[in-house]
């Protein structure tokens, strides 16, 4: 803290410095009138620019004597590697830039435009009528309590009308290394569950592969801890599993609990290991293990653990423009043929033993190397998802869930804050019943 009595020290020893160089008495007058005229400009030189450098420290102690006595609170910087590390998106992490005691406030949104191609690959109209949806509202709010404690969480309004929350917890902060927190949790799997601002990844839309396998937004009861050592980066945390009845042959996306009356008859353990090895650049896995059966799924009086394990590996580079980003996702479901049964799901589209996909995306930003806030990347996504691999005996794979997804798109960021992004995509299924559509998506972060 500047105390008010560094600053009287700073504006005395400001005052008295130039009458005691006038006092001092000049010993180059030996040498001659000419060596004491310019020892005399010289001193003279040397007293402005101490006189200047103590007005110009005068100042900022000044501005911040100010800043205390007003109650602002400045902000500490935190870099992009350190977000990650949290498991935070840039906004989302706004919380954590406060020096001092109080509150913080930051968020995003997003609305996306939808429109379909009149015919599918079969060459089958009825198209879905073209949308306009405002995706999501979000508020970030968060209050730090000391150096130690901390509350951070995101308030979301999805389609303009639908309030969730999408996380809440509380951090003991350690130390730089590790923290321990607990609350409602992202779980730490993949490229966009953490870090979903649209400013934040390429795409209109989040890829597929991170909504149906790694059901993103995903988010859970539970507490755990989080933390680096070098150029590793961790996560770990136990939560409620997910709730194996609402699966479906489109994947594990409807067993997100959401925080709401969790059921926790089945508990789940997810974590994450990162290595950075130079900012801009990583690579790592996610795992998630639990049972799903939450007590809901019974054949023949036994209750069902629907054991379910979810592993990813991923990584991302950007640097010199180039954005990079590669992802591979692989779940599977104990006793998915007799969960199926027993929810009565059609033989042709039953929870499936094994699903998969994963993707590859590239993109460059065209004025990265003029000095200039604008961005502009075009970029692609090449994705195949499987949420049939694999299906449990007696029952046939829902081939409309194999598909293949082609994306060729621009973004546009005339700020970092704010980002235009419009794309095509190029649909296709072993159905046959893929549909092209084009996309454009409207974003923003404070």
């Amino acid at each position: 803290m500047i105390r008010i009595s560094t600053v009287v020290f700073v504006l005395c020893l400001a005052t008295t410095l130039p009458a005691a160089a006038q006092s001092s008495p000049s010993d180059s007058s030996a040498g001659g009138p000419d060596a004491a005229a310019a020892a005399s400009e010289q001193t003279a030189g040397s007293e402005a620019a101490q006189v200047e450098e103590l007005r110009r420290r005068l100042e900022v102690l000044a501005a911040e004597v100010e800043q205390l006595r007003s109650g602002e609170t400045p902000e500490l910087p935190l870099s992009d590697e350190r977000g990650r590390t949290l498991g935070l998106a840039p906004s989302a992490a706004n919380t954590y830039r406060r020096a001092t005691e109080g509150v913080s406030f930051a968020g995003y949104g997003e609305m996306l435009l939808e429109n379909f191609n009149s015919e599918n690959e079969a060459g089958a109209g009825s198209a879905p009528t073209t949308r306009l949806d405002f995706l999501r509202a979000i508020l970030y709010a968060g209050y730090r309590f000391n150096d130690k404690f901390l509350f951070n969480s995101e308030i979301e309004v999805e389609h303009a009308n639908e309030v969730w929350v999408e996380f809440a917890y509380l951090d003991y902060l350690v130390n730089e290394n590790l923290t321990v927190r607990g609350g409602m949790l992202l779980v730490p799997l993949g490229l966009v569950n953490e870090f979903h601002e649209p400013t934040v990844f390429l795409g209109a839309k989040r890829p597929d592969t991170e909504q149906r396998i790694l059901p993103t937004t995903w988010r859970e009861n539970g507490a755990g801890i989080l933390g680096s050592a070098g150029m590793i980066n961790f996560r770990a945390y136990v939560t409620n599993g997910l709730r194996g009845a609402a699966f479906t042959s489109a994947g594990v996306r409807g067993g997100r609990q959401r925080g709401s009356n969790a059921l926790a008859a089945n508990l789940a353990f997810s974590g994450r290991v990162d290595v950075t090895p130079v900012p801009g650049i990583f690579a790592g896995f996610g795992l998630y293990n639990g049972g799903s059966g939450q007590e809901q799924v019974v054949v023949a009086g036994d209750r069902l653990d629907l054991g379910t394990t979810i592993g990813e590996v991923h990584a991302q580079a950007q640097m010199r423009g180039f954005d990079v980003r590669a992802l591979f996702a692989r779940a599977s479901v104990d006793d998915a043929g007799a969960a199926s049964r027993a929810l009565n799901l059609p033989t042709g589209a039953p929870i499936a033993e094994r699903m998969q996909g994963g993707y590859l995306q590239a993109g460059y930003n065209v004025l990265s190397q003029f000095s200039t806030p604008v961005a502009v990347t075009p970029y692609v996504r090449y994705e195949h998802i499987d949420t049939q691999h694999r299906v449990p005996t007696g029952f046939t794979r829902d081939l409309s869930r194999d598909g293949l997804l082609k994306t060729l798109g621009v973004e546009v960021k005339p700020i970092p804050n704010i980002v235009v992004k419009t794309d095509y995509q190029w649909i296709t299924n072993e159905a046959g019943t893929g549909r092209n559509q084009f996309n454009v998506n409207l974003g923003y972060s404070f």
